[in-house]
């Protein structure tokens, strides 16, 4: 960074309260990416525990067009927060405060910086619920949730991030506040702008404080894990589920790839002999739950499993979840470069999906565990391989090629929670025809004409 530069972002630390602006090297560097395989070095960090301070920050870098990039807990898989320009990486983590709890209005006020799990905890604890399960929901923030518009199992009966975001306070590029939307649970007052900003990916403005929907806490839970020979038999029983009529909270499955992980990771002998598995999970009223489990355990059973687990109560049915949660922990443990692609499938396609990725395996000698999400068809496609091997990167970049272009082709998309970022730009012409891809450069300039706000990433 030249000299002048950086005696301009000297000016702005004078401007803040102390403390909110570092220079540092180990700062830098700690907010120079997320989980995914790029970095860049910010020229500094800005950790502001106010709006005020976000609105002086975005108001100084638009005057003299510094990039800003925005970011959460860092737990984002497509480089969304990396800085790429350098300039300031804007952190809201010290924005972490539950404002209000309100039990009457079924409302949270929350700060962008807030974890997920922790909102999710502090409204158990009033008999209410946050729905929204991102898989790293006790590490990633509710900022980062509404940047990607952020998903998780529990989406098949109760929706994305998006479906609870009732308001926004967000600073635009030009250090503006404006309030969005409301605290009610109905609104048809204008425009739905503070949705425009929920999985925008910090390129519009920055959400500093989000007023969220609440629900009544299901009293009971009740959940199977069902094992099979092949991912035709539990497919075809995920199809048997919706067509008696029953919408799990979640509907998730696994294959056999990601089941041999985890079998070498929990040492879980019940997985042997498994190629596919599916876990789904009922809640509502203890009766009725109760008699809904029976009823679907008699479904599941009709493909002649390899086991069926029951669980009854929010213990026993944590303790599967927990098997779920290590999948991509059994990945990494392989050692193999992991490439998370969370595609959507239409539902219909579900099998083919399986069917597809299986002959991609086969073609290019690279292996893909997909699991993930089946009810909404939202598959986490991990592409797997040996780093040492030549050419690998260009070959692992043509399986994505290919499973991209046959994913489109069947109406589906690219992503379904993780968003675009710098891991998915290659593919962003492919997926988004000319006549949308203009109208997002049309808002993003109107927003942000100086172009200041996560430059570099798929909306130049």
């Amino acid at each position: 960074m030249k000299n002048s530069e950086k005696n301009i972002l000297r000016r702005l630390e004078t401007l803040l309260p102390r403390g909110e602006l570092s220079f540092s090297a180990e700062v830098c560097q700690k907010n120079s990416g997320d989980k995914w395989f790029a970095s860049h070095l910010p020229e500094a960090v800005a950790l502001p525990r106010s709006t005020e301070s976000v609105s002086a920050i975005l108001k100084f870098a638009n005057r003299h067009k510094i990039p800003v990039t925005a970011r959460g807990a860092g737990f984002g898989y497509v480089g969304g927060c990396v800085p790429v320009r350098g300039g300031i990486a804007l952190s809201l983590a010290r924005m972490n405060r539950i404002k209000e709890i309100h039990a009457g209005d079924f409302v949270a006020v929350v700060e962008p910086g807030v974890i997920t799990k922790t909102l999710q905890d502090a409204a158990e604890r009033k008999h209410l619920y946050y729905p929204p399960d991102p898989a790293s929901l006790a590490d990633c923030s509710l900022g980062g949730n509404i940047a990607t518009n952020a998903g998780g199992p529990r989406c098949l009966k109760y929706g994305v991030t998006r479906d609870y975001v009732l308001g926004a306070e967000t600073v635009l590029a030009d250090g503006t506040v404006v309030r969005l939307g409301s605290r009610t649970h109905k609104n048809k007052t204008g425009f739905d702008l503070h949705r425009l900003f929920v999985g925008s990916e910090g390129m519009l403005g920055i959400v500093t404080e989000a007023t969220l929907k609440l629900l009544p806490l299901p009293p009971f839970r009740a959940c199977l894990a069902v094992g099979f020979d092949s991912m035709k038999a539990a497919t075809k029983t995920i199809g048997g589920i919706f067509r008696a009529g029953f919408l799990p909270c979640a509907l998730e499955i696994a294959d056999d790839f990601t089941l041999a992980a985890a079998r070498k990771r929990t040492g879980s002998k019940r997985l042997d002999g498994c190629h596919a598995l599916i876990i789904v999970e009922l809640d509502g009223q203890e009766k009725s739950v109760r008699s809904e489990i029976r009823a679907l355990e008699k479904i599941v059973r009709e493909e002649n499993p390899v086991f069926v687990q029951r669980a009854l109560g929010s213990k026993e049915t944590e303790l599967i979840w927990q098997l779920r949660r290590e999948f991509s922990y059994s990945l990494r443990d392989t050692g193999l470069t992991k490439l998370n692609q969370d595609i959507v499938v239409p539902r219909g396609r579900l099998e083919d999906l399986f069917r597809f990725t299986a002959a991609l395996q086969k073609k290019h000698g690279i292996a893909l565990a997909c699991f993930g999400h089946a009810g909404d068809g939202n598959i986490h496609c991990n592409v797997m391989y040996d780093d040492k091997l030549p050419n690998i990167v260009a070959r692992s970049e043509k399986v994505l090629d290919e499973l991209f272009a046959q994913i489109l082709s069947w109406n589906g998309v690219i992503t379904g929670e993780h968003g675009i970022g710098l891991a998915k730009k290659r593919w962003w012409p492919q997926a988004v025809s000319a006549e949308a891809r203009a109208l997002h450069r049309t808002i993003k300039r109107a927003l942000d004409p100086n172009d200041i706000l996560n430059p570099g990433k798929f909306v130049e």
